[in-house]
C-alpha cells in the first residue's frame, strides 16, 4: 500500500468521527479541534507523523495538511450545532464522510488506472454511498429514526449525498490536494443551501435524475462534447434542474447541451481548417458549462426559492421565462456561431464590413437564422414542458426574442470587449443574462 493510499485512509478514519455529532451535540466540533491542535503543535515524528505527512509538511515538521482539514471540519461541526438555524447534522456528516471517503476511493481508482475520469469515478464510487450511509446512521443515533421514517427519509439522504459528491469532485477536480479545507468548506455550505431550498424528494424522481443525468453526462465524456469537470458540472446541474424545477425543465437544459454539443462536433475539421473551431476538440469544460447555464441554474433556484416563499404568481411564472430565455439565448449563439463559422463573407456586427472568418462579434445571415431556428427550438419544447403561462404564440415569441436578443448581446460584446478585456465565458454569461432578462422581464410586465 502507497503512502498516499495510507494516507487517504487515515484521513477517511478522522471523518468518520462526524458520526458521534448526534451524542456529542454542542461539542460536536471538540474532536477536530482537538485533532488540529495536534497536527499543528504535537505530533512532530513517529509512526501518525509518517501516516498523515504531506510532502509539504516534512519539510515543515508539522501536520498543516491534517489540521488544515481539522480546522474545516471544525467550523462545519460548529455550523451545524452551535446557530439556531443550524446546518443539518445530516448535511455535515454527509459533507465530511463523503469528501473524506471519497478520496480514498479516488486514490484507490487511480493506482489501478490513471486518469482524471478514474480517480473521479472512485471519488464517487466510495464517497456517495459512504454519505449515504452515514447520513443514516445520524438518524440511528439520534434517536429520530424508526424504520418506516428512515425509508422515507432515504430519497433525501441520496439527493444530498449526490449534490455534496458532485460539488466535492467538481471542487476537488480543479484544485490541489493541499486545498481540501477549501472543499470541505465550499461543499458543506452550498449543500446546506441546496437542501434548504427542497421541499421533498421523489423516491422516483431521485432514483430517475440519478439515472438520467449520470448516464447523460458520461454519454457527452465519452463522445467528446464535454471533459470531466464539463461533466460534472452538467450532471449537477441536471440533477438540481430536475428537483428544483422539473423533467420538463431538463429536457429544454439538456436539448441545449445535446443540439450544442453535436453543433460544436459538425463539420469539425472544417472549423479546424478556417481557424473557427472550439479548443479541446469541441469538449466543453466547466467554465463553459457555467458560462452558459449558469443564469438558467439563477432561474431555477428562484423558482424553487419563490415556491417555498409563496411569492406572487407572476414572479413564480417570470423565472420560468427567465430560464427559458438564458438558454434559447445560448443555443441561439452556439448556433449561430457554430453553423455560421462554415460560410464565407462575414461581417462585422457594428460596423457590417467584412472581417475575416472567426473574428469576434462577426456575423453570417446563415449563422443568423441558424440562431433563430435554435430559440425557436427552445421555445417550442419550453411551451410544451415547462409552466409558461399566457397564449402560446405570445409566450412562445417571448421566449424567441429573448434568445435572438441573447445572441445580438453575444455578437456586440465580441466585437467590442471580447479579447483583451474579457473572455468568451464571461460574454457568454451575459448573453444568457440578457436573454433571461429580457424574456422574464416581457412576461413579468405582461403579467402585473
Amino acid at each position: 500500500m502507497t503512502s498516499t493510499l495510507r494516507r487517504a485512509g487515515g484521513f477517511a478514519a478522522v471523518g468518520t468521527l462526524s458520526l458521534a455529532a448526534p451524542a456529542l451535540g454542542v461539542a460536536a466540533a471538540a474532536p477536530f479541534a482537538a485533532i488540529a491542535l495536534l497536527a499543528a503543535f504535537v505530533i512532530t515524528d513517529g509512526p501518525l507523523f509518517e501516516l498523515f505527512a504531506r510532502p509539504g509538511d516534512r519539510e515543515d515538521g508539522r501536520l498543516n495538511g491534517l489540521a488544515s482539514v481539522s480546522l474545516a471540519a471544525t467550523g462545519l461541526a460548529l455550523l451545524a450545532t452551535v446557530p439556531r438555524d443550524s446546518m443539518p447534522l445530516t448535511v455535515f456528516v454527509a459533507t465530511v464522510v463523503g469528501i473524506t471517503y471519497g478520496n480514498l476511493g479516488g486514490q484507490l481508482a487511480s493506482t489501478r488506472r490513471d486518469g482524471p475520469f478514474a480517480t473521479v469515478a472512485g471519488f464517487a464510487a466510495l464517497g456517495f454511498p459512504a454519505a449515504v450511509v452515514g447520513q443514516g446512521l445520524v438518524a440511528v443515533v439520534a434517536g429520530a429514526a424508526t424504520l418506516p421514517a428512515l425509508v422515507a427519509s432515504t430519497p433525501g439522504f441520496v439527493f444530498v449525498a449526490a449534490c455534496g459528491t458532485l460539488v466535492a469532485a467538481l471542487v476537488r477536480s480543479v484544485l490541489y490536494e493541499r486545498d481540501d479545507p477549501v472543499v470541505l468548506l465550499s461543499t458543506g455550505l452550498l449543500v446546506w443551501v441546496f437542501d434548504a431550498l427542497v421541499v421533498s424528494v421523489d423516491p422516483l424522481e431521485i432514483a430517475v435524475a440519478l439515472a438520467v443525468t449520470v448516464a447523460l453526462g458520461y454519454a457527452s465524456y465519452a463522445l467528446g462534447t464535454a471533459s470531466v469537470t464539463g461533466m460534472l458540472t452538467g450532471v449537477l446541474l441536471g440533477l438540481l434542474t430536475i428537483v428544483l424545477g422539473s423533467f420538463g425543465w431538463f429536457v429544454v437544459l439538456i436539448a441545449f447541451f445535446s443540439v450544442g454539443g453535436l453543433s460544436t462536433k459538425f463539420r469539425y475539421d472544417e472549423k479546424l481548417d478556417r481557424g473557427v473551431a472550439e479548443d479541446n476538440e469541441g469538449a466543453r469544460g466547466s467554465s463553459n458549462v457555467l458560462g452558459n447555464a449558469a443564469v438558467a441554474f439563477v432561474a431555477v433556484v428562484g423558482f424553487a426559492a419563490s415556491a417555498q416563499l409563496s411569492l406572487p404568481v407572476p414572479a413564480d411564472t417570470a423565472f420560468g421565462f427567465a430560464f427559458a430565455g438564458s438558454i434559447a439565448a445560448a443555443m441561439s449563439d452556439t448556433l449561430s456561431s457554430e453553423i455560421g463559422g462554415l460560410y464565407d463573407s462575414p461581417r462585422l456586427i457594428t460596423t457590417f464590413q467584412p472581417v475575416p472568418p472567426g473574428t469576434d462579434g462577426a456575423v453570417t445571415w446563415q449563422g443568423e437564422v441558424a440562431g433563430v431556428v435554435g430559440a425557436a427550438l427552445v421555445a417550442g419544447l419550453a411551451l410544451v414542458l415547462m409552466p409558461l403561462s399566457g397564449a402560446a404564440p405570445l409566450a412562445a415569441g417571448t421566449v424567441v426574442v429573448g434568445g435572438v436578443a441573447g445572441m445580438t448581446v453575444d455578437s456586440l460584446l465580441g466585437a467590442t470587449l471580447e479579447g483583451d478585456r474579457i473572455g468568451n465565458e464571461a460574454v457568454n454569461l451575459l448573453a444568457t443574462l440578457s436573454g433571461a432578462l429580457v424574456s422574464g422581464g416581457i412576461a413579468l410586465a405582461a403579467l402585473v
